[in-house]
């Protein structure tokens, strides 16, 4: 009888501790766990070059615990209603002057994180092979976006078509502003700026003016099919949108300093051979 009471105590204690020690284990694995929780960052983002950019980062997040989720659009007004609406952490689609403008008409609470890339706006043509060759009266489609008014009109400028006023505020230069029109060149800004690319390959116009994001989205390379480009030195730098307060969360820093480390400016050198160009 005491050998079995003994035994028995026995028993009880080696499953006691046996439940203590796996108590001390589902401890310690919770907390592992924990300290490996990702932080989920959604951002909004055109098809190219952005989300092509953006999935190249992505296993780079992933290492440092950001788990980028990527949602594409193919308009310029969405991604800032999701962006504002909450849908959305961050978008990567626009420029300065764009933000500003939108910030302005629809008051949203946005501010610029940081810059990415560049893309040379172009000119395009099916008709002619020079800007030389534009005949006079020639009808230039441009996009119906006023903020990209301003690029578009110094663009022509820059390459000698037309002049603007002085003392204005380029970005912001209106068709009003062109002082010198030498060609007389018709200027037609009523088509959506991702409709442009259409507008080309249906031969409309005499030339068009095309973003390049647009433009590679539909199989153009601005570097082999546009007539002329925009300078590299271009200030309409591509940015990360933030809602105003969120640019010094820690995971949109990282995603800054990922975007813009030396390994994705490489990539997008080599992906685009300059038509799409890193900020340094």
């Amino acid at each position: 009888m005491k050998k079995f009471l003994s035994g028995l105590f026995l028993s009880v204690l080696v499953l006691a501790l046996a439940a203590c020690g796996a108590d001390e284990k589902e401890d310690t694995g919770s907390n592992t766990a924990g300290s490996e929780e990702k932080v989920t960052l959604k951002i909004g983002a055109s098809n190219t070059p952005h989300a092509v950019i953006l999935e190249k980062a992505k296993p780079i997040l992933a290492e440092q615990g950001i788990d980028l989720e990527i949602e594409t659009y193919t308009d310029y007004v969405l991604p800032n209603q999701d962006l504002d609406s909450g849908d959305l952490n961050a978008n990567y689609f626009q420029h300065i002057p764009y933000l500003d403008l939108q910030i302005k008409d629809n008051g949203y609470d946005f501010v610029n994180a940081g810059g990415v890339h560049i893309e040379p706006i172009g000119i395009y043509s099916k008709k002619y092979k020079s800007l030389e060759e534009l005949p006079e009266g020639a009808t230039i489609l441009l996009s119906n976006s006023v903020s990209d008014h301003g690029r578009m009109l110094s663009l022509l400028e820059a390459k000698g078509l037309i002049k603007l006023a002085e003392g204005i505020d380029k970005t912001a230069a209106e068709l009003k502003d062109v002082v010198e029109n030498p060609k007389n060149l018709v200027f037609d800004a009523n088509t959506a700026p991702e409709m442009l690319v259409q507008m080309y390959e249906n031969d409309e116009g005499d030339a068009v003016l095309i973003n390049s994001n647009f433009a590679i989205d539909n199989g153009l390379n601005p570097l082999e099919d546009s007539i002329s480009l925009e300078d590299k030195e271009s200030p309409y730098v591509n940015i990360i949108a933030v809602r105003a307060g969120d640019e010094t969360k820690p995971e949109i820093k990282k995603l800054l300093e990922v975007l813009t480390s030396e390994e994705i400016q490489n990539f997008i050198l080599e992906e685009w051979k300059g038509s799409v160009v890193p900020v340094k």
